[in-house]
């Protein structure tokens, strides 16, 4: 097999999304797996739509996501230009050759000398191709009308560009959505007319929502970009592993891969002929995953942008790291933490008439009568505070649940919740004897 190499081909007309993040993953899986080459090459034709940035989108956030290329825009490379709008000169001069050959017609706009250039296609041809993902298909050109290859304004069609260039920079596989099916038949008739070699394709299927319809920009359900994904505090790393499993299945039931199995394990066989779902809530277990599996000084960096955009003062770095220790197994991106400290440090202190009637019926007034006296003039780092339960425990004899329920309700107003140690350092000395004494003061009332 001749060296591999793919290419991914936006339009800089938008910012980068699920389905083109997935196509050019893909693409960069198979060149890495078989040792080959992954180009980046922006098509740039549709001069009225291309937006300002998107380029840039494009290139910025699949580097967030872990690709890396050998050809582009920014890195050159020799097959260059990268940019379809600096290769008009090569449309131009295949166009006139298929006009010499008599391949192709002028097509003059009425009452003027501007002409495009149509493809004169063949009468009654059949068009087959073995596809990576679906095997045999066929096509016959009756189905096809003469199709513009050249505009009058001297701009090539998808359709034309994308063999020309495909051709010129010797890519030999051709990966990308099913939608582009349809445009296979033309694509075959330009190889076809130049006598050149044609790359394998495979057609990736559509990826639908929940609902089984077809994910679309306007699906408000799901978040589409990938740009949202990072400003929400979603790990490259498990964007990378997740979107991977779009389409694709590894060998094993592990879900869970890096970078290096993922590339080891891609094999186009075992691309899927189903539409790959998009599961929101399979995205929020493999993030949180990742979450997990950083320790808690990367996770306290990662965390402090969020936290501070939101106005919270970080009191020290020990601080954090006690935070994040605390949300890091419930966080599903690492935005999340915002939330999870206002619910934690909510202003009320309020107990539910259940957690109420709990410290009543298991007369916990002696408890936190002992707790107050113990914290009171101790230091009020977490170790000490979960020393000082114990202690308080053996004092009065209570343990269990009785012991650390009845003391969580008392201090914080919750039944159940993270690491009481802890969370009684991150909400500091002043706060729990306060809250303990407004708590004794209602049980002693009832006494």
């Amino acid at each position: 097999m001749n060296k591999v190499r793919v290419r991914y081909a936006p339009s800089p007309t938008g910012l980068l999304h699920i389905g083109n993040a997935r196509s050019a993953l893909f693409n960069y899986l198979f060149a890495r797996h078989f040792g080959g080459d992954f180009i980046v090459r922006i098509e740039d034709t549709d001069v009225a739509r291309n937006v300002v940035g998107g380029e840039d989108s494009q290139l910025n956030y699949l580097s967030w996501l872990g690709l890396d290329w050998n050809e582009s825009p920014d890195k050159g490379g020799s097959f260059g230009p990268y940019r379809q709008l600096e290769r008009l000169e090569f449309y131009t001069k295949y166009a006139n050759e298929l006009l010499d050959k008599g391949l192709a017609y002028k097509d003059f706009r009425e009452n003027s000398d501007q002409f495009a250039i149509r493809f004169k296609v063949p009468k009654d041809i059949d068009y087959v191709f073995n596809d990576l993902v679906r095997g045999e298909l066929k096509f016959n050109s009756k189905d096809v009308e003469d199709w513009i290859i050249m505009k009058d304004n001297g701009i090539p069609t998808y359709n034309f560009a994308v063999v020309v260039d495909d051709h010129l920079m010797e890519i030999t596989h051709v990966l990308r959505g099913e939608e582009h099916i349809t445009n296979t038949p033309k694509q075959l008739m330009v190889y076809q007319a130049f006598g050149w070699r044609v790359p394998q394709f495979g057609h990736m299927t559509i990826i639908v929502n929940e609902h089984k319809k077809k994910l679309s920009k306007r699906d408000q359900n799901v978040i589409q970009f990938i740009s949202e994904y990072a400003e929400m505090g979603y790990l490259p790393e498990a964007m990378f592993n997740f979107i991977s499993l779009l389409g694709w299945s590894p060998t094993g039931n592990q879900e869970i891969l890096s970078k290096t199995d993922i590339i080891s394990q891609f094999d186009p066989s075992r691309l899927s002929k189903a539409p790959a779902m998009f599961d929101k809530e399979k995205l929020a277990f493999v993030n949180s995953k990742y979450i997990k599996a950083l320790s808690h000084e990367v996770l306290a960096e990662k965390s402090k942008p969020f936290l501070e955009k939101a106005g919270i003062t970080i009191k020290s770095d020990e601080w954090l790291l006690l935070l994040v220790s605390i949300f890091q197994d419930r966080m599903t991106h690492i935005g999340e933490i915002v939330a999870l400290y206002q619910s934690f440090f909510h202003q009320a202190f309020a107990i539910s008439e259940e957690a109420h009637q709990f410290l009543v019926d298991n007369q916990s007034l002696p408890l936190l009568e002992a707790f107050y006296s113990n914290l009171e003039s101790s230091d009020f780092s977490s170790d000490v505070i979960e020393q000082l339960i114990k202690k308080t425990g053996l004092d009065t004899q209570i343990k269990g649940k009785p012991l650390f329920m009845g003391l969580r309700i008392s201090t914080t107003g919750d039944m159940h919740g993270p690491s009481l140690p802890v969370s009684l350092a991150l909400l500091g000395r002043d706060i729990v004897l306060s809250r303990l004494k407004q708590t004794m003061t209602k049980l002693r009332g009832e006494a």
